[in-house]
C-alpha cells in the first residue's frame, strides 16, 4: 500500500449522551480520494472536524499527513486544506481580494500573493469575476473560491465537506472537473457526500457511515448491488 495521509482507529465524539461518531476508522493512501458517504446526521462533519483538529476525539487516534491531530494540531493544519459546508469566505470582499488576504495571513509577500490569487481565480474559472464582491457570486461561483482559499498553502491533504450539496447540475459536474485536476495534480482527498452518483464518479475507495458507525466499506463496484438471482424475492 503506498504511504497513508489519512488515518484513524476507532474514532469517538460523544456530545452529553449523544455518540456522534462510534468508532469509525479510516485509511486513505496518498494520492486517492475516499468517499465518505451517508445521510444528514450519519457523523461525516463531526469525523472531519476530529481529522482536521477542529474538535479532539474522546476515544480513537488519527494521524494526517504522519501526524497526530491531537498532539501535532499546528503541523497537521499546514498539510491540510478544508472546504467546509458553509462558506468560510468574505462576502463583503472581492474574490481576489480573499485569495490575496489569506495568502498574506499565510506568510507570503504582496506580489506573491497576488500573483497566486491570479492564478487560482484563473484555474477556478472565476478570473472574470475576480473583482466581484463575493455577496454577488452565485452558489457554484462561491463554493470555487472557497476550493480556491484551501489550495493557497498547496497542502498535499484536502477535505471537502459536501462540496457540491445545493449546487445545480451544470455547477456540481464543474466542481467534480476540478477535483479531478486536484487529485491529479498528486492531492490525497477526502470527500463527504450524500451523493451516491459523486462518490461513484470521485473516490477511489468508499466507506458508507450511519449513526456514527461505518457499516460498508469498498469501491463503488464492491458495494453495487449484485444482480437479482431468478426466482428470488
Amino acid at each position: 500500500m503506498s504511504e497513508l495521509m489519512i488515518e484513524a482507529e476507532g474514532l469517538v465524539k460523544r456530545y452529553g449522551d449523544a455518540e456522534a461518531v462510534a468508532g469509525v476508522s479510516l485509511a486513505v493512501p496518498a494520492g486517492t480520494v475516499l468517499g465518505v458517504l451517508g445521510p444528514n446526521g450519519a457523523g461525516k462533519t463531526t469525523t472531519v472536524r476530529m481529522l482536521t483538529t477542529l474538535t479532539a476525539p474522546d476515544a480513537g487516534w488519527a494521524r494526517v499527513a504522519g501526524h497526530d491531530v491531537v498532539r501535532e494540531t499546528g503541523a497537521v493544519r499546514a498539510k491540510i486544506g478544508v472546504t467546509a459546508q458553509d462558506a468560510t469566505v468574505d462576502v463583503l470582499l472581492t474574490g481576489r481580494q480573499n485569495l490575496t488576504m489569506i495568502g498574506r495571513l499565510s506568510g507570503l509577500r504582496r506580489t506573491d500573493a497576488r500573483r497566486l490569487a491570479a492564478a487560482l481565480l484563473d484555474r477556478f474559472g472565476l478570473a472574470d469575476a475576480a473583482d466581484r464582491v463575493v455577496k454577488a457570486y452565485s452558489g457554484g461561483m462561491r463554493r470555487r473560491l472557497d476550493l480556491a482559499a484551501g489550495l493557497v498553502i498547496r497542502p498535499p491533504v484536502l477535505f471537502l465537506d459536501e462540496p457540491t450539496t445545493g449546487l445545480d447540475p451544470a455547477s456540481r459536474v464543474r466542481m467534480w472537473s476540478v477535483i479531478r485536476e486536484l487529485v491529479a495534480d498528486g492531492a490525497t482527498v477526502l470527500l463527504t457526500t450524500q451523493y451516491l452518483d459523486e462518490a461513484d464518479e470521485l473516490a477511489d475507495r468508499i466507506v458508507v457511515v450511519d449513526h456514527g458507525r461505518v457499516i460498508a466499506a469498498g469501491t463503488a463496484a464492491e458495494l453495487r448491488p449484485g444482480p437479482a438471482v431468478p426466482g428470488s424475492r
